[in-house]
């Protein structure tokens, strides 16, 4: 006798188990779902505070891995000094860190200053630097004009990194035209002219003197006028009208960035009238000093011709 399950029986017990298994996957997929949704959800918070902090603190700090780097964009690159003057070359560095800043003059490959510190026997030559601040400076007191050439401010990097400054230590000339001595007719104008040349700017003043006296252009005497023109070569003229004996004396052209420059005056009272010329001129000056020279040398030859007489 064999036995043999209804259909109807095996076909009920298998369908619950089907069922139940479904319901499992259905609910691991929805978990899942659920997992991953909370995962992109914490993603984009992390990724929100992450540039959060970007923008709220490392904007504020220089960003890592950033090395030091010379601001060349606030600071020359050619200087130019005045002879027994003060002189700063000045560089600029951003981004340092613990590294140091050093001056090397290349004229004779002497390093100079290496942070505050000085390093030549020269004591001209300053290293200078405050605190928290990003300029680093060489001060060369009483400039010589030996002092100019090329100088490099450098970056203790590795390999070390360099910015060059170019000096040029000049000496302004102060000249008074006709000088040194001008003879003056009585009555006529004293025009001393007065030229500056060579100055990295003009001068801001520019001071005449009488005998080592300020020249007062308020004075009861009168007559006094200064004309100056500034540019590179600065002007100052002096007009003294209708010269007295008094005005004779020893004048100075003192620029305030140059050396002074002087000439003496000399007021005649009739002498010499054929060395005038327009009220102003020196003696023994232009065709005065060609027939002064054409009179010596006919002289001299005068006195130096014999005649002789052939013997009969």
């Amino acid at each position: 006798m064999v036995l043999r399950k209804s259909p109807t029986s095996y076909g009920g017990g298998g369908l619950w188990m089907l069922l139940g298994f479904l319901l499992l996957v259905r609910t691991e997929l929805t978990c899942g779902n659920n997992r991953v949704d909370d995962y992109q959800s914490q993603k984009g918070e992390l990724v929100g505070a992450s540039r959060k902090f970007r923008t709220d603190f490392l904007q504020e700090w220089p960003t890592p891995g950033t090395g030091p780097y010379f601001d060349t964009a606030s600071i020359p690159s050619n200087i130019t000094g005045l002879v027994g003057k003060t002189v700063l070359l000045i560089c600029k560095v951003k981004n340092l860190g613990n590294r140091t800043v050093s001056w090397v003059r290349h004229r004779d490959i002497h390093l100079l200053t290496v942070g505050r510190y000085t390093y030549t026997s020269d004591q001209r030559f300053e290293a200078m630097h405050s605190p928290h601040t990003e300029e680093w400076t060489l001060r060369i007191r009483y400039a010589q004009r030996k002092d100019s050439g090329i100088y490099e401010c450098q970056i203790s990097t590795t390999p070390p990194i360099g910015h060059f400054v170019y000096l040029t230590v000049v000496e302004p000339v102060t000249e008074i035209n006709g000088g040194p001595d001008l003879f003056i007719n009585k009555g006529s104008t004293i025009n001393l002219t007065c030229i500056v040349k060579y100055a990295p700017e003009p001068p801001p003043a520019v001071i005449w003197k009488h005998n080592r006296d300020d020249i007062n252009f308020d004075s009861p005497r009168g007559g006094i006028s200064l004309v100056t023109e500034k540019g590179v070569l600065t002007s100052s003229r002096l007009l003294v009208q209708k010269a007295i004996a008094s005005d004779s004396g020893l004048y100075t052209c003192e620029p305030s960035n140059a050396n002074p420059a002087s000439v003496r005056v000399h007021i005649l009272n009739g002498e010499h009238p054929a060395a005038m010329h327009h009220g102003m001129s020196t003696i023994l000056a232009g065709p005065s000093l060609v027939a002064f020279v054409l009179s010596c040398l006919l002289l001299y030859y005068h006195h130096s011709i014999r005649w002789k007489y052939p013997l009969t």
